[in-house]
């Protein structure tokens, strides 16, 4: 897991969610903005935001370096739940990044410290309510439709994040490679005169398809290594 943002490091999370939808897995994106242009991978430390920065504190007592705080506050677009404080303790604890299904602020102050935080956007104030604390508040977080915890990854980037079971790391990234070296290679080609019509010959799928109206271009391309769409 320590290698995790060096490996990631010249890949997208476009290229692992394709990764994923060929090996198989779910895939667990949202679309959320970079504060800062920078990237985030490590294990998820999940956290409910119930209107107190107490939860994210409590987080950061079983923070192991190199984890990502991902932060559940509903997607509310009433509030900010996390702020430079946070993004500073967050630091000193050896979190690298901040994931947050809701909003952020202190803009200027987060950029100045330089830490990694993803969010649905940015406004001025904090929380005007103080829910009850459930239980399961450090067990997991709900990020758009997907339900992440300890055992899962996040990988993010400018198109947003990517969740990943911790467990197959290494074959989704694997897959994400070869994904990415076939696409530089489809480039390539294209600046070279090849066009990428000519590449995954389409013509020739247009016609199987006449004899074969469900054939899919999915399919079309796995016979012949293209990888545009997964």
């Amino acid at each position: 897991m320590a290698d995790l943002l060096k490996r990631f490091e010249n890949l997208t999370t476009a290229h692992v969610a394709d990764a994923c939808l060929r090996a198989g897995v779910p895939v667990r994106t949202v679309s959320l903005q970079p504060v800062i242009p920078a990237r985030v991978a490590g294990r998820v430390l999940p956290a409910r935001h119930v209107g107190s920065v107490d939860v994210f504190l409590e987080a950061f007592e079983t923070a192991e370096p190199g984890d990502v705080l991902v932060v559940d506050n509903a997607g509310r677009r009433d509030e900010a739940c996390v702020g430079d404080l946070v993004a500073l303790e967050a630091q000193a604890a050896g979190v690298t990044g901040l994931v947050v299904w809701g909003l952020h602020r202190d803009t200027v102050d987060i950029q100045a410290i330089g830490m990694p935080v993803y969010s649905l956007g940015a406004m001025p104030t904090g929380p005007l309510r103080l829910d009850p604390l459930p239980e399961d508040a450090l067990e997991s977080a709900n990020v758009g439709e997907w339900t992440v915890t300890g055992d899962d990854v996040v990988l993010g980037d400018e198109d947003g994040v990517v969740f990943i079971p911790a467990d197959r790391v290494d074959e989704l990234l694997g897959l994400a490679e070869s994904i990415q070296a076939t696409e530089r290679r489809q480039a390539e080609l294209i600046h070279a005169g090849t066009s990428l019509r000519e590449q995954v010959q389409f013509a020739a799928y247009l016609e199987a398809r006449k004899e074969r109206p469900l054939l899919t271009f999915r399919e079309h391309l796995r016979t012949v290594g293209g990888a545009i769409e997964e």
